[in-house]
């Protein structure tokens, strides 16, 4: 993380030119600013000109290039090895030799739209590698936002005269008018300044290079993120008191508590990365004025913002065209407010706002989700009595403690060295500071990334790497270890990605050939090969091979028995999407399926609603949320014996499907967002060990003869 400040305050001034200072321009300032600059270019007149001089074989003309839309195609400048050592030449090497990296091309494209995936960046990216010899950085302007994509090009390990284009990496979404503090830590990281700090030389590209893969390294964001993250957390754990009614151990109460407050409020960060909610519910300076304190000792953040948007407005459906579903809670004796007696999606807290009248304005804009994972916990038992977990009470003697300082603490250092936190001495004066600090400290993406594209921000995977330690810390049996190591505990995306391909190439090839007996097993192997990549190659299936295939895939039973945080089912998802759009990329056969299982349903009228409900699934969302969405309901399911576990799971799958919705402005349809669906029978909290035995037998399902035929 970079603290030159004024460096941070030169590249601010630097993107915010961007917004009246032509592309080429500003690009070469911001460029100039974070070190690198030459006075070698090619100067171009027009896109068409661009296209001339340096895609003469027409190369750009590949749909992934979307040159249509480009407004404006600038070649900055080139750097070489001989530069970074002070001498200077211009497009020296007109073809990759021994070291593929002994110069760099800097370009600008503005495109026309509005709003662009990174997956469509990377298509660009990639495009142009193809026309230079050389590895191209690509500057994009798209509105009022710049995206910076470089992508990793390694000589081809059987001619040293070919390279290969590998991934590609972006800064994304950095907005001109307003970067975020993410982008300018990232951004001066990159800087010439930063990288040669140190003892770090830097004289050629080879070098080079390996100084933008630490900066363009994820793992360490995720590491330095949970490096902070889990410093709060011990600090909290200390600080909080929730209800004692259903879980009587202090120790597991406020880890659990303080974790599952952790899942809710990491999950909104990302809707506020959708635009789902609003800033404002997050700024302090905005949260003074409308509490009537926020004295660090107390819970007012806590109670009168988070609790109410966490269970009275996501678990609430938005009030439009006269409904009033959203609303505060009778306050008084329980004769006043019996018949609101256990809703629990009712606002509460009146009292803590300056302007109580006003107060639901805040939430207003904020869509209804459903899910269940904003359903509080507080539940009557058989008796009628309240028992509480999250405390979302009137009851003050039942209302959790979560002080105002853990949200908005300067940095300090604390004692995290005892034995029931870190257990390491070094620990001895930890650094922490309030939890929003640490949130706007770091940019999110809710887009994961691909084995073949990555952004430079913190993704809905590393939910399951941060949690998966954090929950491990208070369990008795990992706990120490767990407080002493990072990142062991979540299953690594290479071995992901191994398991995954394994298990549906092996799946696929059995049904392709019982569907289809003319195809021979070792056909099936080698175009699941090609289909399964991650290239522009097309597939070599038939029209009845891939609509077979299709059919294979919405057949499919996909059960992760241990889960945990999702990496395994996440996985399985992500590749299922990715190879029905090569199967099928208008989603007309897998679209048409789903219509198919809806009209066996024999009631009328459930029948033409799910229908409906199709439709406008498929009509009114991305190409991906369509397939995401009837994957994750008909095919893909998990256990876990961790509750929380379960809970990181499902937020994981509902990212990905709040991510390809598209959104509008209209209340009564609920902005768009299509409710959650609700996985608690796909995603379940459970001992799969365990047989599920009626006569409430204990025996291991290891005993069970379908396993032992297994």
């Amino acid at each position: 993380m970079s603290t030159d400040t004024a460096l941070k305050q030169a590249i601010r001034q630097s993107v915010q030119a961007f917004a009246d200072t032509p592309l080429p321009k500003a690009a070469l300032s911001l460029f100039a600013t974070l070190g690198y600059a030459s006075s070698r270019t090619v100067e171009t007149d027009s896109v068409a000109d661009f296209r001339a001089q340096f895609d003469p074989d027409g190369k750009l003309a590949h749909p992934a290039a979307m040159a249509g839309e480009w407004r404006a195609a600038e070649l900055l400048f080139q750097l070489t090895d001989e530069e970074l050592s002070s001498t200077t030449s211009l497009f020296k090497d007109d073809a990759v030799r021994t070291s593929l990296l002994q110069s760099y091309v800097f370009i600008a494209i503005e495109l026309a739209g509005a709003d662009y995936a990174r997956g469509k960046l990377a298509g660009i990216t990639r495009q142009l590698n193809r026309i230079f010899p050389m590895p191209v950085m690509v500057l994009f302007k798209i509105g009022g936002k710049l995206s910076i994509a470089v992508i990793n090009r390694r000589l081809n390990k059987r001619d040293d005269n070919k390279d290969v284009l590998g991934k590609v990496t972006l800064i994304q979404n950095i907005g001109i008018d307003k970067p975020h503090p993410g982008h300018l830590d990232i951004l001066a990281s990159f800087s010439l300044a930063e990288l040669t700090g140190g003892r770090r030389v830097i004289q050629n590209f080879d070098q080079l290079h390996a100084a933008w893969e630490d900066v363009f390294n994820v793992e360490l964001l995720n590491k330095r993120f949970y490096e902070e993250l889990s410093n709060w957390y011990f600090w909290a754990r200390h600080q909080v008191s929730f209800p004692a009614d259903l879980e009587p151990d202090e120790g597991t109460r406020n880890s659990t508590s303080v974790i599952r407050l952790l899942t809710r409020l990491i999950f909104c960060w990302f809707l506020k990365e959708k635009g789902l909610i609003p800033d404002h519910l997050f700024d302090q300076a905005d949260i003074a004025k409308w509490l009537k304190s926020l004295d660090e000792a107390e819970s007012s953040y806590y109670h009168a913002i988070l609790q109410n948007l966490f269970f009275a407005t996501l678990n609430q459906p938005m009030n439009a065209a006269g409904s009033e579903h959203r609303k505060f809670a009778v306050e008084g004796k329980f004769q006043d407010n019996r018949a609101q007696h256990g809703v629990k999606n009712l606002y509460r807290y009146a009292a803590a706002f300056a302007q109580p009248d006003q107060a639901l304005s805040l939430f207003e804009d904020v869509p209804f989700l459903n899910g269940g994972l904003f359903a509080c916990l507080d539940v009557e038992d058989e008796t009628g009595k309240v028992q509480y977990a999250d405390g979302f009470s009137r009851n003050p003697k039942m209302q959790p403690q979560v002080p105002n300082r853990l949200f908005f603490a300067e940095p300090h250092t604390v004692d995290l060295s005892g034995k029931d936190d870190f257990g390491d001495a070094k620990k001895k004066k930890a650094k922490v500071r309030g939890l929003l600090h640490i949130l706007n400290g770091y940019k999110f993406t809710i887009a994961e990334s691909t084995p073949v594209e990555q952004e430079i921000a913190l993704d809905p995977e590393m939910l399951g790497k941060v949690f998966e330690n954090l929950l491990a810390s208070y369990n008795p049996e990992t706990g120490e270890s767990a407080r002493r190591q990072t990142g062991s505990f979540y299953t690594p995306r290479p071995i992901v990605e191994h398991m995954v391909d394994s298990t549906l190439k092996a799946s696929l090839a059995d049904a392709l050939c019982q569907r289809l007996p003319a195809t021979s097993r070792e056909d099936a192997q080698s175009w699941l090969e090609i289909l399964f990549a991650y290239t522009e190659e097309q597939h070599a299936f038939s029209p009845a091979e891939s609509h077979a295939l299709i059919a294979a895939i919405d057949a499919l039973n996909i059960l992760d028995p241990a889960c945990g945080s999702g990496a395994y089912p996440m996985g399985i998802l992500h590749k299922l999407v990715f190879v029905l759009g090569k199967l099928d990329p208008n989603n007309q056969q897998w679209h048409a399926r789903q219509i198919a299982k809806a009209e066996t349903i024999e009631d009328a009228q459930a029948r033409d609603s799910a229908i409906a409900a199709i439709n406008a699934d498929f009509a009114d969302n991305a190409l991906d949320y369509g397939r995401k969405l009837y994957l994750i309901e008909n095919c893909i399911y998990g256990v876990d014996i961790q509750p929380i576990a379960m809970q990181i799971a499902k937020l994981r799958f509902f990212i990905s499907l709040i991510c390809d919705q598209k959104t509008h402005t209209d209340m009564a349809r609920n902005l768009g967002i299509r409710p959650l669906p609700n996985l608690e029978t796909k995603f379940v909290a459970a001992d799969s060990l365990l047989a599920l035995d009626p006569t409430g037998s204990s025996a291991s399902m290891a005993d069970s003869e379908a396993v032992k035929a297994l």
